[in-house]
């Protein structure tokens, strides 16, 4: 087994699991992820060719990433899943946090993915917002191709009209919090490990104690003085990152902050995407390590850390 000092700061190209295997058990204090769904496309191998493919969206069999129903993704996440927090929780250090974004619709087989793993499910967060679009569909591009009569057609387009595919809009996304059992009381545990427990004294909204709701939308003054987080500046995505689903800097460095203990803290992220975490574990002073499967994102999350260390640099003149 390889020296943690070999993995902090560094960024590896490869499989989740591979490379999670290779590190030393007991030694990372967070891990802050979002990982493949197992959604139509947006499963563990992330083809950038399939998941960016716009063409025909309108016909039934290419749906945009995401929206297509099939009752084996949740039981394929789970299998997968369930390895992935296998390594996890060998790799946290006792007491140590586990937080997975998640689609609301696969939340419970993450969840008990993450407990079947031996972690202890402590609380969950929501992540609430409200520009989304819509993914429910009318059925009249089926009724188009049924073998029926012009007046036929229209006559159930007027009864459904306004029916759609059970698919609500979705306005939030839920945070799993697991964490792995500490190494006898909560006391010990922060004496041995320095990890385990929240920092209460980071706010949200207007000095609120920290709950499991967070926004960084405003949404009106009463959900804003409780549950508002910093809004990100526009700049913090990167112009050219084109990754779908990129997480708020704001959430993660608030989740970092709220869980890290010590100032130099090892925060890791199987699933790197475009490098949210890893850039939020940096600009907080603490240590990071990246995993992702494709090379083009594994080099933007390179570029947002390149950025932040040019912010950084102090002013000679």
């Amino acid at each position: 087994m390889e020296n943690i000092q070999n993995f902090i700061d560094k960024l590896f190209l490869g499989d989740s699991l591979t490379v999670l295997n290779q590190i030393p058990e007991d030694s990372i204090d967070i891990v802050l992820t979002d990982p493949p769904y197992f959604l139509d496309k947006l499963d563990n191998s992330w083809d950038l060719s399939k998941v960016h493919n716009r063409n025909n969206q309108q016909v039934i069999k290419s749906l945009p990433a995401g929206m297509k129903f099939d009752s084996m993704q949740g039981r394929d996440f789970y299998d997968w899943f369930l390895g992935i927090s296998q390594q996890v929780y060998r790799i946290l250090k006792p007491g140590g946090f586990f937080f997975s974004f998640s689609s609301p619709r696969l939340f419970h087989r993450l969840c008990s993915a993450i407990d079947d793993a031996g972690f202890e499910i402590r609380d969950s967060f929501i992540w609430l917002y409200t520009q989304n679009q819509p993914k429910a569909m009318s059925l009249n591009h089926f009724i188009d191709k049924l073998e029926i009569d012009n007046e036929e057609k229209a006559i159930l387009k007027y009864k459904l009209d306004g029916w759609k595919t059970p698919q609500l809009k979705s306005c939030y996304e839920p945070i799993a919090m697991g964490q792995k059992p500490t190494d006898g009381t909560y006391l010990s545990n922060v004496i041995k490990h320095n990890v385990g427990l929240f920092n209460s004294t980071v706010t949200v909204g207007k000095n609120m104690f920290p709950s499991n709701v967070l926004s960084i939308d405003p949404l009106g003054e009463s959900i804003d003085r409780v549950f508002l987080l910093p809004k990100p500046s526009i700049k913090e995505k990167g112009k050219t990152n084109d990754h779908l689903t990129v997480k708020p800097l704001a959430i993660c460095e608030h989740l970092i902050k709220l869980s890290a203990m010590s100032p130099n803290s090892i925060v890791l992220d199987p699933f790197l995407g475009s490098g949210t975490t890893v850039v939020a574990a940096k600009s907080l002073g603490h240590h990071y390590i990246g995993i992702e499967i494709n090379e083009k994102y594994l080099e933007l999350a390179r570029q947002r850390l390149s950025t932040l260390d040019q912010q950084n640099q102090p002013d000679l003149f």
